[in-house]
């Protein structure tokens, strides 16, 4: 069924609207509140910084490159080759050889082995024309002790002598003016420095007295003696040394004579006197015999020489006036065929063993401080002789001088060097290390006419060497690095030359 119906016009542009507007409704939305917020940055600050180098000289960069571009001389590339295999071998051989094991470089000067320091001298002495008997140096190595008196022949028993000493380490130090001087009324014939203390001495007199003095005390240095007593010695008396006591820390003087006495004093401050401890004298008769040594009487040993070993405190060595030489031991307990003189002790024979006896007086002995069984002996016969204890006959002996030798002494710091004073006015300084047999150094004393009389290496300082002469004139040597510093081998060489004797 048809219905025909007529629509208004405006109120269907109303029912549009209203679908239209309800159409957006419903596709509408909204999002959330949109933040913004605004933030800054800076970077650090920088800095440009450069360098320059120094200009290249234009003609040093074209030495360079005429240096770079230069070809090799002519002939250069075919001589290397020729020689690379012979070099090689050479190079090679030196590597397996040992003749430069023992060379050590010395960077020191080497113009001078030995060089003066000082000039010591006494006016007094000087002026009485005294000679220089004995040097010793204190147990600190600063101080050098000086004993006057005469080395020719005659009577002095009256004229007045003195010790001097000098502090070589005072920087007001005068060559011509001791810092002491003790004044003595005979000539002083031995002189020997306490190993301890540095103020005491102990000296021999020609007298036969024997001395002690402390040169600490300004008013009177003597501190004890023997005097003049029955237990002293009656002739001059040539070696004193001071002796370890079984106490420990105690020292005792041995003195020896011409007279064929050894004796052993003690130190009684109490008395202000040296007491007779043990007597020891010295008989041919009581001398071990040998093939080369035959007693002639009953005479006594003129002692001349004295040594102690530092290795073994009951064994001493005598040289004697008629060239006899002698190890002997405090220990002994032979009774001497002597009579006691007044002496209060017993005297004892210590004689032991006898080495091969020299043709003249045996002036000097000295213990190696490197070997227990080696020492040196010198005397007029103007050669050194190197001993062992074990044997009679000298393992070697050098010729030192055509004159008399006074004094020898073994260097504290060398095993196999020596110095040796002679009577040519001359010190010889051996080296058993070297090939040959000459001396390794001589040191000059002024001419024939100033006999070196004595000489004592420094134990402290074991390059300086004192060497007194007939002049009255004490003389400092520094020896140089060479004769001083010793070589990796050195001990095992020493052993080699004490073996010597044993094969």
């Amino acid at each position: 069924m048809f219905t025909d119906e007529v629509l208004d016009p405006v109120g269907t542009r109303s029912v549009w609207r209203s679908a239209q507007q309800a159409a957006q409704e419903s596709r509408g939305c909204q999002t959330k509140a949109l933040h913004r917020a605004e933030a800054e940055v800076q970077t650090r600050s920088t800095s440009i910084s450069w360098t320059q180098t120094e200009p290249q000289h234009q003609a040093k960069e074209q030495l360079l490159q005429q240096s770079h571009d230069q070809l090799d001389p002519p002939g250069l590339k075919d001589f290397l080759q020729r020689v690379e295999h012979t070099v090689i071998r050479a190079l090679v051989r030196n590597a397996r050889s040992h003749a430069f094991d023992e060379f050590q470089v010395n960077w020191e000067d080497q113009s001078q082995l030995v060089s003066c320091l000082h000039c010591l001298q006494h006016p007094g002495a000087q002026e009485s024309g005294l000679h220089v008997t004995g040097v010793s140096w204190s147990c600190t190595g600063a101080v050098i002790a000086c004993a006057y008196g005469r080395i020719d022949d005659g009577d002095w028993s009256t004229e007045r002598s003195c010790v001097c000493t000098w502090n070589l380490d005072r920087r007001s130090l005068n060559p011509k003016q001791a810092d002491v001087v003790i004044d003595v009324p005979t000539a002083v014939t031995a002189l020997c420095c306490h190993p301890d203390q540095p103020a005491l001495i102990a000296g021999g007199l020609f007298s036969g007295e024997v001395v002690v003095w402390d040169t600490s005390r300004t008013q009177d240095p003597v501190l004890v003696q023997t005097g003049m007593s029955a237990d002293g010695h009656r002739e001059p008396v040539y070696q004193v040394a001071w002796v370890p006591l079984q106490k420990k820390g105690e020292f005792g003087v041995l003195s020896a004579c011409s007279g064929g006495r050894v004796l052993l004093w003690t130190v009684d401050l109490a008395l202000g006197q040296l007491v007779l401890d043990a007597a020891y004298a010295l008989l041919q008769q009581q001398v071990p015999h040998s093939s080369s040594f035959k007693a002639r009487g009953s005479s006594t040993v003129g002692v001349t020489s004295l040594a102690l070993s530092p290795w073994d405190p009951d064994t001493f060595l005598v040289g004697s006036e008629g060239g006899l030489l002698l190890r002997c031991s405090f220990s002994s307990q032979t009774p001497a065929v002597a009579p006691s003189e007044g002496h209060n002790v017993t005297l004892r024979a210590p004689a032991v063993f006898l080495f091969r006896p020299r043709s003249g007086p045996v002036h000097s002995i000295h213990c190696s401080p490197f070997h227990r069984n080696l020492f040196v002996s010198a005397g007029t016969d103007g050669l050194a002789h190197l001993h062992s204890l074990l044997q009679a006959d000298p393992l070697l002996s050098l010729r030192v001088s055509d004159s008399y030798v006074f004094q020898v002494q073994w260097s504290p710091s060398r095993p196999l060097v020596f110095a040796a004073a002679t009577g040519r006015g001359e010190v010889q300084i051996f080296d058993l290390g070297r090939r040959s047999q000459r001396p390794a150094a001589t040191v000059q004393q002024g001419g024939a006419d100033r006999a070196a009389t004595c000489l004592a290496f420094n134990r402290q300082s074991a390059a300086l060497l004192a060497v007194g002469n007939t002049s009255g004139t004490v003389c400092i040597w520094q020896l140089s690095h060479s004769l001083t510093a010793q070589s990796p081998r050195e001990s095992s060489q020493l052993e080699l030359i004490a073996n010597q004797g044993a094969e």
